[in-house]
């Protein structure tokens, strides 16, 4: 061990420390990305992706070069340690790294100018993307942006709801296991209306004044 003095740089992230607190960010590894994929000279953008945006496979589109594709894919998955509101479509974008096509390569330049339940919604296999947020007190301190490994037929009415149970035999036990914990007691679901739902933004494209507020 030695003493380097005090901590302002690690693995690309920039540490500053005062007495207000310690703020971690990103902005030389952002500016050395735009760099590397020359994406620095482009018109910035609000959001990252405009809501009527709908990514698919795109098998008649014009290849891309797949190196090229996959280090952009890997370079923003790295920045959303400090930019959470990109980690949604960054994730929608790498889903298509095997086979990138030109519209797949403009939904990932639209992130780079922004740096400057969604339900069904893949339109290919028609699963969700399920965002989650867990907070320690008003501090958020992990977050995931996950397409759904099965197909969901409701949303969280399945929990609260046992008339539902026996037509939902054949949905996986890990989906009752919610289920059980609240008769238990254990946990509790509480409803949130549509305007206050954080996780909104690891979902779905969203208008710029829900985006920037939940930001």
């Amino acid at each position: 061990m030695s003493l380097m003095g005090e901590l302002q740089f690690f693995i690309g992230l920039q540490i500053k420390q005062g007495p207000e607190g310690t703020f971690v960010h990103q902005a030389k590894y952002t500016r050395d990305i735009h760099k590397k994929f020359e994406m620095g000279d482009f018109k910035p953008m609000m959001t990252p992706m405009g809501t009527n945006t709908a990514l698919d496979a795109d098998e008649d589109g014009e290849a891309v070069d797949q190196k090229e594709f996959r280090g952009m894919i890997s370079s923003l998955l790295y920045l959303t340690a400090t930019r959470p509101d990109i980690q949604f479509v960054v994730c929608l974008c790498a889903r298509y790294q095997a086979s990138p096509r030109i519209s797949h390569r403009q939904a990932v330049k639209s992130i780079f100018r922004v740096l400057n339940a969604d339900h069904a919604g893949c339109r290919i296999d028609r699963k969700s993307t399920s965002g989650t947020c867990q907070l320690l007190g008003t501090f958020l301190v992990s977050l995931s942006s996950l397409k759904q490994a099965s197909v969901s037929l409701s949303t969280t009415k399945q929990t609260k709801n046992p008339v539902l149970h026996s037509r939902t035999k054949h949905i996986d036990v890990r989906f009752h296991f919610l289920r059980d914990h609240y008769e238990k007691g254990d946990i509790d679901l509480i409803h949130e209306v549509s305007a206050n739902q954080l996780t909104d933004i690891f979902t779905k494209p969203l208008e710029f004044d829900a985006f920037a507020r939940l930001r």
